[in-house]
């Protein structure tokens, strides 16, 4: 069990950062801190948006809490999501560690750099790389997913031009001191739409997704745009490392705004799956024997009929998912709908559903939102209490512990979709929950000591977005 000792958290190691195997990550330390991103941006309020340091260690006197802010130093950044300068990725490599945190702002452009090494309670800013300057030499902007590569560079996907085009979205290549090289991508091999991506080396692919042009998803959502061809739905095939783009998988009207995207993390497998949002879809994605890639709709979450709506039928809206480090369970958030599921997917053609939890959503007990059920008769979801607190919006982002038991949920979207779908949110601001998983029959609980109000912030109500360990987790790493 040697080779599960990491210098994550600054042990003296011949190793990388990380862990060798995903299934020896999973007898890693437990978390004691989570890195949040929370959003002004959007909220109405001049403040600049910041890094949360979370206490998660429960012996903590300041357990369930901010412990510390790194606020950005500009206004109407909207940090979204987040990953490390290195990873597992670079296991191997006794030269890199796991010190930077890469915080791209979706709307202004910005990649922030945060040194959590230093101090990992307080870390604080090291660089910022300029968007006029990634403009000029690669014509992207609305940076979006960070992914460490084994090289030591950082790969950053982003979602459009300059001017909010989905035509410009690409992938922006950063060295190992966040300089620019230029885009990945090979000369007229661009996605159609931009959002995450992941890739397995032993099979030599990276797969991209496509949520929409920045100029239509920025000021709301329309369901015009899906008719009008601003929102995606197809899954790009690169060759890995090359960057050139091999297949658009098209997944059609049950595959609508694919947004995340993981492949299995044994990086033996050649299979993995994207979470389609407006689809409420999760569809599997595999390698033939003719290494092609194909397609097919392994979980499909129904939509609910419901009065006192925009729409006579409410989709779930799956905006996040993940899968635990020994790929037994995948967990998705139907953020609409207000309910975490749990499958088990052994067998991933197969995904069976172990666990369900209603844990906010528009159909709340208390919402002016009926569904409607079996001979008309209308019904809402029982949503409990946390601390006395009503819980507000929907589950959306997730994060897991490398154990696989707890998991971390914040509920806000997208600013502008945040106050469109969930004005509340904005008006009340985010909040952390943590839920216990049953990895032996499966199964949810939500712990009723844990609550992190973003709404009682110093700064006024803010919203929290995607969670980091400073030591990584299922989501960051990827296994070469």
């Amino acid at each position: 069990m040697e080779a599960a000792v990491s210098n994550h958290d600054g042990d003296c190691c011949k190793s990388g950062p990380g862990y060798a195997t995903p299934l020896l990550a999973m007898s890693g330390p437990r978390e004691k801190l989570i890195y949040v991103a929370a959003i002004y941006t959007g909220t109405g309020q001049a403040k600049p948006d910041y890094l949360a340091t979370v206490d998660v260690e429960p012996s903590s006197l300041t357990y369930s809490s901010v412990i510390h802010r790194l606020p950005m130093p500009y206004l109407g950044d909207e940090l979204h999501h987040s990953g490390w300068n290195s990873c597992s990725s670079c296991y191997g490599d006794s030269k890199c560690e796991r010190r930077y945190l890469i915080l791209p702002s979706l709307l202004s452009g910005r990649i922030y750099v945060i040194d959590t090494k230093t101090n990992p309670r307080e870390p604080f800013l090291h660089k910022v790389v300029d968007p006029a300057e990634v403009l000029e030499k690669t014509g992207l902007a609305y940076p979006h997913q960070p992914h460490c590569l084994a090289s030591g560079d950082v790969l950053v996907s982003c979602l459009g031009d300059e001017d909010g085009n989905a035509e410009g979205s690409g992938f922006l290549l950063l060295d190992s001191e966040f300089n620019i090289k230029g885009r990945w991508e090979k000369d007229g091999n661009s996605p159609l739409y931009g959002y995450d991506f992941w890739y397995q080396p032993r099979h030599k692919t990276m797969i991209s997704t496509s949520w929409g042009a920045p100029a239509a998803f920025t000021k709301g959502f329309d369901l015009k745009d899906v008719s009008d061809g601003l929102y995606g739905k197809h899954l790009h095939v690169y060759s890995w490392p090359e960057g050139e783009l091999k297949q658009i998988l098209d997944l059609g009207d049950t595959g609508l705004l694919p947004l995340e995207v993981r492949f299995l993390h044994d990086p033996d497998k050649a299979t993995g799956f994207a979470g389609c949002a407006l689809s409420s879809t999760m569809v599997r994605f595999f390698k033939n024997d003719d290494e092609t890639w194909s397609h097919e709709v392994a979980i499909s979450v129904e939509p609910l009929k419901v009065e006192n709506w925009i729409l006579p039928e409410m989709p779930g809206l799956i905006t996040d998912f993940l899968i635990s480090l020994d790929d037994r369970f995948l967990y998705c958030s139907n953020w609409l709908h207000g309910d975490i599921r749990q499958y088990n997917i052994e067998d991933p053609k197969t995904p069976v559903l172990t666990g369900q939890l209603h844990v906010g959503g528009l159909v709340q007990k208390g919402s002016h939102v009926l569904a409607l059920g079996e001979e008309g008769k209308t019904f809402q979801f029982d949503v409990p209490k946390i601390k006395g607190q009503r819980l507000r919006g929907g589950p959306q982002m997730f994060q897991l512990s490398l154990d696989g038991k707890r998991l971390y949920v914040t509920n806000s979207l997208f600013s502008v979709w945040d106050r469109q779908f969930y004005p509340e949110l904005v008006e009340k601001g985010s909040h952390m929950l943590q839920i216990d998983v049953d990895t032996d029959k499966g199964g949810l609980s939500i712990n009723p000591n844990f609550f992190v109000d973003f709404g009682t912030e110093p700064d006024g109500p803010s919203l929290a977005h995607e969670m980091r360990y400073p030591g990584g987790d299922c989501t960051s790493d990827i296994w070469v």
